[in-house]
């Protein structure tokens, strides 16, 4: 029996979660709830057609003859997304790919920086060159559907390059760890996460521009001024600085440089940065509140890894091990800047344009009176949207936007099961990228959970366990955080609660003392930031933002997953 065929548990659906099944071959995957990327309901336009999974990681396995998967496929189950890893099951593919995924991978973990910053980012940067540049003036419909033609290819290739990116640092990323575990088994895993963080990325660059800003604020009387007052006053008041105004040019060059990102990367529906500003005064207010030192920050970063890499070198003693183990964290190292560049050049680069360019559908839509709100756009599947453009009667598009945010609120309102389908043994402790969810201890949680009594159940929650993701212990009071909108609430030393971070949410990290996500592995965006920041993180507790209450004294140790609500 293959690992695959090993059935550990299943759930087809329930009254209370109801399930759509395309065949039996659909029922035997196991299903993901993917709050890494979209942990709300998903809009029509983006599931339809611009979601994460799908073809190009098809083409990622097929590239590297990659045993982990065939394929990796997305499912819409009432409303929100859930992803599932196809495995491989011809054995022809075992016999021949995995001596070439071991001959190529090499030459990936050796070349793979070369060739982004030689090839891959140039063509990034061209696309976007074109895409910042269109006219939509006069734009005819015929024309702009045809860009958005474009703007799909433009995205299926990007996330090509994405899969490629990611594999291939993964890999390196793992080969450095087993060494590690080989030649230095005493060596603390938080060792590891230590060396390999970055310290030279467009996240640092965010920050200094932000870092910047604030000082030429504190060191302005008129703009001090302004900041003292409410977020509201400060925007109406800033509409009112001239143009030529050098603040008003540094954030328009913060806009233009870091703005194409939303509250939630994997979504079209949340605007840009580039659209409204309005939140970067939110967040200037809390670094002039604090005092935020760039310097200071990047500083510890740098100095938190060089004796992290000392203390590893020094744990091997035989000459030749020590050489080895070297070469790979050098390379490793390497990569570790491409984890936040990667969602900065691709995810939140690709996913901000094609929210604008799908708006100047919808605007055309409006001129066309067929919806009276360009938003509307993003409640109609890719086909339903082009029909509509070119017939603005072939439906009531009005009534239909209306129908599809009724559904994304009422599924709003629920909470979304872990998973569905078929747990095998392959599906839980053999398929490699779930640890990036905090599988597989998601699922050894809910055992847990149901072995307890009913009792046991009702009792009062002391402590949650999670998996450790950035060493050290703090006390302090939580803050419950539900998106970036909300980061002007978070105060110098809370320890942030939330069900996970993406590169938006960087810019509440110089505030927090710590953080407890509710998903994500060891190596996923709160887990690798924190360790950057220096601050004990706990991820993949499954429940701490349906636990936590804002206001709660709680203790976080990073370095054993446990979080304890004192009071």
């Amino acid at each position: 029996m293959q690992s695959y065929e090993k059935i550990l548990d299943t759930f087809f659906g329930s009254d209370a979660y109801p399930v759509t099944w395309k065949d039996e071959a659909d029922k035997n995957l196991h299903w993901y709830y993917d709050d890494l990327h979209c942990p709300n309901p998903i809009s029509p336009m983006y599931f339809d057609m611009f979601g994460w999974w799908g073809p190009t990681l098809e083409y990622m396995y097929d590239r590297f003859g990659f045993l982990g998967g065939k394929g990796w496929i997305g499912k819409k189950i009432n409303g929100y997304v859930y992803s599932a890893v196809v495995p491989r099951t011809n054995p022809d593919d075992f016999k021949y790919l995995g001596s070439y995924f071991n001959t190529v991978f090499p030459v990936y973990a050796e070349e793979f920086l070369n060739m982004w910053n030689s090839k891959y980012l140039p063509e990034i940067k061209r696309n976007y060159e074109y895409l910042d540049n269109f006219n939509y003036v006069d734009c005819s419909t015929g024309k702009l559907m045809i860009h958005i033609e474009e703007l799909r290819d433009i995205l299926d290739r990007h996330f090509k390059i994405h899969w490629v990116l990611n594999l291939a640092q993964f890999f390196s990323h793992l080969l450095f760890q087993m060494k590690c575990a080989e030649v230095a088994p005493n060596v603390d895993g938080d060792i590891i996460g230590k060396i390999l963080v970055s310290d030279n990325d467009r996240n640092w660059d965010s920050l200094k521009a932000l870092y910047d800003m604030k000082e030429y604020i504190v060191n302005n009387e008129e703009l001090s001024a302004l900041f003292k007052k409410s977020n509201e006053e400060i925007a109406a008041d800033f509409a009112k600085f001239q143009a030529d105004h050098h603040f008003v040019e540094m954030l328009k060059a913060y806009q233009k440089e870091y703005g194409y990102h939303a509250m939630y990367t994997h979504e079209l529906i949340f605007k840009t940065v580039y659209e409204d500003a309005t939140p970067l005064f939110a967040t200037l207010k809390e670094y002039i509140k604090e005092d935020y030192q760039y310097s200071v920050a990047i500083t510890k970063c740098k100095a938190d890894q060089k004796a992290a890499v000392e203390v590893l070198m020094n744990a091997v003693t035989d000459d030749a091990k020590r050489a080895e183990l070297k070469d790979l964290m050098e390379k490793a190292m390497k990569m570790s800047p491409l984890t936040p560049d990667h969602h900065f050049y691709i995810d939140q680069g690709t996913y901000a344009r094609c929210r604008l360019a799908l708006l100047e559908v919808g605007k055309n839509m409006v001129r066309n009176g067929a919806i009276d709100n360009p938003e509307d756009v993003f409640m109609f599947t890719y086909d339903e949207m082009r029909g509509i453009a070119a017939d603005p009667k072939v439906i009531d598009a009005r009534a239909h936007a209306a129908e599809e945010r009724a559904k994304m609120e009422k599924f709003g309102k629920q909470v979304p099961r872990e998973w569905y389908g078929t747990i095998s043994q392959w599906s839980l402790y053999e398929e490699t990228y779930k640890g990036l969810w905090g599988w597989p201890h998601k699922y050894e949680q809910e055992l847990e959970e149901r072995k307890k009594t009913d009792e046991q159940k009702a009792a009062k929650v002391t402590q949650l366990k999670g998996l450790p993701a950035s060493p050290g212990v703090i006390e302090g009071i939580a803050k419950y955080v539900q998106s970036p909108a909300e980061f002007d609430s978070i105060q110098k030393g809370d320890i942030l609660v939330c069900k996970m971070t993406n590169p938006a949410w960087v810019v509440s990290f110089s505030k927090i003392s710590g953080l407890v996500t509710d998903t994500g592995g060891a190596t996923s965006h709160p887990a690798v930031v924190s360790r950057e920041f220096g601050i004990p993180c706990v991820v993949g507790t499954t429940k701490a933002t349906r636990t936590i209450k804002s206001g709660m004294r709680i203790r976080v140790n990073g370095s054993t997953g446990i979080v304890d609500i004192l009071e």
